[in-house]
């Protein structure tokens, strides 16, 4: 099988979004439904949902859609996986051109607290540990609560101040490394904090 690679480089992120209640599949469609993906490249099955484009669409996009979830008040929680540089990764090369604008920043007033585990993984390079390690260290200036968490790093705040500080080292990380990917699971509303 032979990988072509497009000349641009894609942003992705699939996750799949939990709701703890009995209305969850409205609150999941009314999320989908409510978030502007028209500058990214976006495909929901029944497993999960992948989105694509340059990377501050993609991050846009993932936490409009958790915080719409979010704030029904619900338990909800989001895990996925971010990716750029994978080998293949063609399709979609038409949103890569879309302005650099976001289409769903969050309101300043939103104060959603919520709990992530995130993990970098920089492809292909020997001292990768240095380079996590450096994100880590740069996130605890992000307005975040940062502690170790076996095989990842919890931050803790608000979404919005959560998914910049991922979105900050998963950009640092790229510019440095051809392909990275990085994992997260982020939880709101849970009953254990209450």
């Amino acid at each position: 099988m032979v990988q072509e690679c497009g000349t641009e480089r894609i942003a992705g992120c699939q996750f799949n979004l939990s709701v703890m209640s009995d209305d969850f599949a409205e609150v999941i469609l009314g999320a989908l439904d409510q978030v502007d993906t028209s500058k990214v490249w976006k495909e929901t099955d029944d497993v999960s949902t992948c989105v694509r484009g340059r990377i501050e669409h993609v991050f846009d996009v993932v936490q409009g859609i958790y915080l719409e979830a979010a704030k029904t008040g619900k338990h909800v929680e989001m895990s996925g996986t971010f990716s750029i540089g994978c080998p293949g990764d063609s399709s979609g090369d038409a949103y890569v051109e879309a302005s650099p604008e976001r289409l769903n920043a969050p309101s300043k007033d939103i104060q959603q607290k919520a709990g992530c585990k995130f993990a970098l993984y920089p492809m292909n390079t020997t001292n990768y540990m240095d380079v996590i390690y450096e994100q880590i260290d740069l996130s605890k200036e992000a307005g975040v609560t940062v502690s170790p968490a076996h095989y990842a790093t919890r931050l803790d705040g608000t979404v919005p101040d959560i998914f910049s500080a991922m979105e900050s080292s998963f950009t640092k990380v790229q510019e440095a490394v051809s392909h990275t990917t990085m994992t997260f699971t982020i939880s709101a509303n849970s009953p254990s904090n209450s």
